[in-house]
């Protein structure tokens, strides 16, 4: 028996019928059909039952009560003359003997229907989330979290490795976001900073001498909402492995995330381990993204030598990357879409020429074209009915304009884009250091933690050779599912002494090291083992599974796209004295 019930609203069956029931839940619906005759829909977390009111002191209880007040129904079951086979409970219904109001609604309107809660304002939803939670169809996603976080957990602990958890008030650390700071009471001027990961202390676990640790990490960056990214906060599987190596990490984090897709998935279909390895200049290369969507079947290429000294401006001393459709049947209207949808994401134009039934270039930049033409089509396979899309800049601009073309055309165009699975592939051999876009300087590409491949030697070679510097690349890998970075990872360079290197190639000395990471640099100069791990993020990962579009979809409380918590009001003003407790003054600009 439950408490206060002895059957939950998604339970009862023919078999009961006779059987005195108790039942507790919100009151959905209300149907009169009669002075004394109605239809109550009761809902709790398990279902819904239908209870059928009979006579006027039932009646009057319930005509008393607006939609959504919580009762007691105890009363007796009976099978339905007319059966809904939709439903678990649809063969039974309860003409009640009592009910018992447990917690009455005082609002006449609600700000949405309940189960038609996710039409409504985002806003609206988001500040009535425990209303928005009702609805079965939301619920569901949060259920689905729970039993995911759950497997995710045995598998790790099947693979070896212990749950820690780790600090929540730290130090601020250069991490790539900005941090949420908390002050200090008892040390004024100072703060406390909330983990944008774990980073650091799981690296210290490793040299504590922990083998295998994981947790389900709470992590808090100040950074700008998308629609796979929560402002705020986020959840992530941390997880970090002693005396591992690359193909270590990969291998355990397919043998747990395989199942994962596969049980849960909204899709029948999954990448089975080994995943597909892509090196980052590849990826950009040929999908002109390091998050390439392999659903997609098209592929960028280059043509920059085949359309020099055409007499087409933007293409001169450029690289040129193109994307081909053939069997193209599309109006010049729909083109015009592309082009614009393409400039709207990238800030870049792109052009394009078709091929006419006689193999002769038409259209868009055809112009300039003529004397390329054989090259164009020997290098691109063209033939009656191609259509070329192009873009072209600098390289790092043309590959992630092209990309964009081959993401846009891949979805729009039939018979290009597989969406009914999960595609999964890990983006390896990232840059060590790239140019900062507004510094100009040579910056961390990816994570300032990762060791460089080929360690000291490959730094010492390098030294003082931006171009060589440019060229080393790190042991950092990502995990893409369906254009979606979904776990960021490296091993970590775990030397003291190729760390403080890898660090003055950026300009900063082993002073700034150990001021950065005074307690990491420590430990690792007494004897650290190498390491390596990952970070898949949860949210992302349900949000994968369940299909949803939004990240805020899978999130129980999520702020919205202004990282705002419309339900409890945050952020908000505080009292002076608690302004005066932690030392800190506003200042208005």
């Amino acid at each position: 028996m439950m408490q206060s019930r002895t059957h939950n609203c998604g339970q009862l069956r023919a078999e009961n019928a006779g059987q005195q029931v108790t039942l507790v839940g919100w009151m959905e619906t209300v149907r009169e059909v009669g002075a004394n005759f109605a239809f109550v829909v009761l809902r709790d977390y398990y279902g819904t039952t239908q209870v059928v009111i009979e006579n006027e002191q039932m009646m009057q209880i319930v005509k008393g009560l607006n939609k959504e007040s919580t009762i007691s129904v105890t009363g007796t079951v009976r099978e339905r003359e007319s059966k809904n086979p939709k439903l678990p409970t649809g063969e039974i219904e309860v003409v009640p003997e009592k009910i018992e109001v447990l917690g009455k609604c005082v609002h006449n309107q609600l700000p949405f229907e309940i189960n038609k809660s996710r039409e409504a304002d985002e806003n609206t939803r988001l500040k009535y989330r425990f209303l928005d939670l009702r609805n079965p169809a939301v619920k569901s996603n949060i259920v689905l979290r729970c039993q995911v976080v759950a497997e995710l957990r045995r598998l790790m602990t099947e693979q070896g490795f212990l749950e820690i958890t780790t600090p929540i008030l730290t130090s601020s650390s250069p991490e790539g976001a900005r941090d949420y700071l908390v002050p200090a009471r008892n040390h004024p001027g100072k703060f406390y900073a909330l983990p944008q990961a774990p980073q650091q202390f799981k690296q210290l676990l490793m040299t504590s001498g922990f083998d295998r640790y994981f947790q389900i990490a709470p992590c808090f960056r100040d950074e700008d909402a998308r629609a796979d990214r929560t402002p705020g906060e986020f959840y992530q599987l941390d997880m970090e492995m002693a005396f591992a190596t690359q193909e270590d990490v990969l291998t355990t984090l397919e043998e747990v995330l395989v199942p994962v897709f596969q049980k849960f998935g909204k899709y029948s279909r999954v990448s089975q381990a080994p995943f597909r390895h892509i090196p980052f200049n590849e990826a950009m290369e040929r999908y002109g993204s390091d998050k390439p969507d392999l659903r997609i079947d098209l592929e960028i290429q280059d043509i920059s030598a085949e359309v020099q000294g055409c007499g087409f401006g933007p293409f001169e001393g450029s690289t040129v990357k193109a994307v081909v459709v053939h069997d193209f049947n599309q109006a010049r209207k729909w083109i015009d879409k592309l082009l614009a949808d393409v400039e709207m994401q990238t800030g870049n134009k792109a052009c394009w020429v078709k091929v006419d039934e006689n193999g002769a270039l038409t259209g868009g930049v055809s112009k300039f074209l003529g004397d390329c033409a054989p090259a164009l089509t020997e290098k691109l396979g063209l033939k009656p009915g191609s259509f070329v899309c192009m873009a072209a800049g600098k390289k790092a601009a043309a590959q992630k304009t092209a990309g964009v073309i081959r993401t846009l055309l891949g979805r729009r165009i039939p018979g290009h884009f597989d969406e009914e699975q999960y595609a999964l592939c890990w983006i390896v051999d990232f840059p060590m250091y790239e140019l900062g876009e507004e510094s100009g300087q040579l910056e961390f590409c990816h994570n300032p933690f990762s060791m460089p491949q080929g360690g000291m030697q490959a730094l010492l070679d390098a030294e003082g050779d931006m171009e060589k510097l440019l060229a080393i690349n790190a042991d950092q890998y990502d995990l893409v599912v369906n254009g979606y970075e979904s776990a960021s990872g490296a091993v970590r360079n775990h030397d003291p002494e190729i760390m403080v290197k890898a660090f003055q190639m950026v300009g900063l000395g082993e002073e700034d090291v150990k001021a950065k990471f005074p307690a990491m640099y420590n430990a690792f100069t007494y004897g650290a083992p190498p390491h390596a791990g990952a970070a898949p993020g949860v949210d992302r990962l349900i949000m994968l599974l369940t299909g949803e579009e939004s990240i805020r979809e899978v999130i129980t409380f999520p702020m919205n796209k202004n990282a705002q918590d419309l339900m409890m009001g945050a952020p908000t003003t505080v009292d002076q004295s608690q302004l005066d407790t932690v030392h800190i003054a506003i200042s208005e600009k």
